[in-house]
């Protein structure tokens, strides 16, 4: 009984502890060729579940999978390039007022694209 009451008293702490990353945030993502690309996202957090959009080149793309964690950060974003699916992974740590994040494209071989978006005051 007292494991039970321990595990959710744990689980309720994660999510009080999440960190607040609610609105909107901005970003120079590396692209090809080494050119950055302004990057908006709009997050919209519900306990520890993550969902908006990812804003840029494509228009606004959803953000599914999301989860915050004390100060990580994940989401996924499947996106259309030249009618080919692409999964892109993101993954960050909150510090404050910035995330840094890293997208690593799923099946890719290329390492992982870093930045810092920063929240939009």
């Amino acid at each position: 009984m007292m494991v039970m009451v321990a595990a959710f008293v744990l689980a309720g702490l994660s999510v009080v502890f999440a960190a607040d990353v609610n609105g909107k945030w901005v970003a120079q993502v590396p692209g090809r060729g080494g050119q950055t690309r302004e990057t908006t996202f709009n997050f919209k957090l519900e306990g520890a579940k993550l969902t908006g959009t990812v804003s840029g080149m494509q228009g606004d793309q959803p953000i599914s999978d999301g989860k915050v964690a004390g100060d990580d950060i994940s989401f996924v974003v499947v996106a259309n390039f030249q009618g080919n699916e692409i999964k892109l992974n993101y993954k960050g740590k909150v510090s404050g007022d910035e995330i840094k994040m890293v997208r690593t494209r799923e099946g890719g071989d290329q390492p992982g694209q870093e930045f810092v978006a920063k929240r939009v005051k």
